[in-house]
């Protein structure tokens, strides 16, 4: 199947051309992007490669394509995936799918509605610590969970620029969407539909134009209390998650190795080891103990996963498979990620309404 990618950023380089290419079934076909530096870079890794200056251009080969991947700036992941759509493609957009819970639902009634698979890449499910609490979860070694604590935490105090840290509402920019679209779905995916959505949201570097250090608590309506927080102005990082149930707590400090492999250079596949974590990483269970000071069990944590990720994709498109990640799914995590704006702005908690 043939992989139509639109930009080759950060998203582009580093996750999706090297994840599509080691998928068995995809094929990466043409990159669109206009720099001469970033199709030199993109030539030199596929040499295969087709390019296309835009995506009209892109789209307007449809017949030529299997499939359209958005990688590009978030401003753009509404109108490209609507175009590619419309054009009769599937496609894989990455998150946040959009800027608001309406738009991302209005998307997924239109693939919907042509029969076209509308996927949005949401890669921290197969993060190796995620996978673990999940097994963890599943296996009652925590009893019944009682609060989840999530921290995605960079220490950045000089601003990089760029559309990310934009205070411009459109560019849909800011740690609420970036990260925070991380965070929300994996508690969502874990603990399910939530409540209740209390935040709290600061710019904190001089010169910032929009959040970079904020914290979300959720309620979800099973009972679960979820504490997330994210943040580029963290100078003592904490663990990635502390999850305290009836029977144990686990906790686990360090993030999953892919991404640092994958800007590195590093490629899946070839019968070479992928996602493993050194063992003096694993995080520890246990009850009344703290694992800081050597106490509790070590658990093997489980070796990440993103080619997965493409795997099921390749799977929904070719035998019917499930969707990895729906449209739907990220219309939920935006509905929390709005509830947070709210609630940060107006100092109150919000309350979601129950959706079907």
């Amino acid at each position: 199947m043939r992989v139509g990618l639109i930009g080759y950023g950060l998203a582009g380089s580093v996750f999706h051309a090297p994840l599509v290419t080691a998928t068995e079934g995809l094929v990466l076909d043409t990159i669109v992007t206009r720099s001469e530096e970033r199709r030199q870079q993109a030539g030199a890794e596929f040499p295969e490669v087709r390019f296309a200056a835009d995506a009209e251009e892109l789209l307007s080969r449809a017949g030529e394509l299997d499939l359209v991947v958005v990688a590009s700036p978030n401003k753009t992941h509404v109108p490209l995936a609507r175009a590619a759509l419309e054009a009769g493609l599937p496609v894989v957009v990455d998150k946040p799918v959009a800027g608001t819970a309406a738009e991302a639902r209005e998307l997924a009634r239109l693939a919907e509605e042509r029969e076209l698979l509308l996927s949005v890449f949401q890669n921290r499910r197969w993060d190796n610590d995620f996978l673990t609490l999940r097994d963890l979860i599943a296996d009652g070694s925590l009893g019944e969970v009682w609060r989840f604590e999530s921290r995605f935490e960079r220490w950045r105090p000089q601003l990089k620029g760029g559309w990310r840290e934009s205070g411009d509402p459109a560019e849909i920019g800011g740690l609420l969407y970036d990260l925070g679209s991380h965070v929300v779905d994996q508690a969502l995916a874990l603990f399910g539909p939530v409540e209740r959505v209390y935040a709290e949201s600061d710019v904190r570097r001089a010169g910032a134009a929009t959040d970079d250090d904020t914290f979300l608590a959720l309620t979800h309506t099973g009972g679960t209390r979820s504490h997330l927080w994210v943040s580029a102005t963290t100078a003592q990082l904490g663990p990635r998650f502390r999850v305290l149930g009836s029977k144990a707590g686990y906790v686990k400090y360090g993030l999953d190795p892919q991404e640092a492999a994958l800007r590195e250079g590093a490629r899946p596949g070839g019968g070479v080891p992928w996602g493993e974590e050194a063992e003096q990483l694993w995080g520890r269970i246990g009850a009344g103990e703290s694992p800081m000071s050597g106490e509790g069990t070590p658990v093997r944590t489980r070796p990440g996963a993103y080619p997965a990720y493409y795997a099921a994709v390749a799977a929904a498109l070719r035998e019917g498979a499930p969707n990895p990640v729906t449209a739907r799914d990220a219309a939920a995590t935006l509905d929390v990620i709005e509830a947070a704006g709210r609630s940060a702005r107006e100092g109150r908690t919000v309350e979601l309404e129950a959706r079907s």
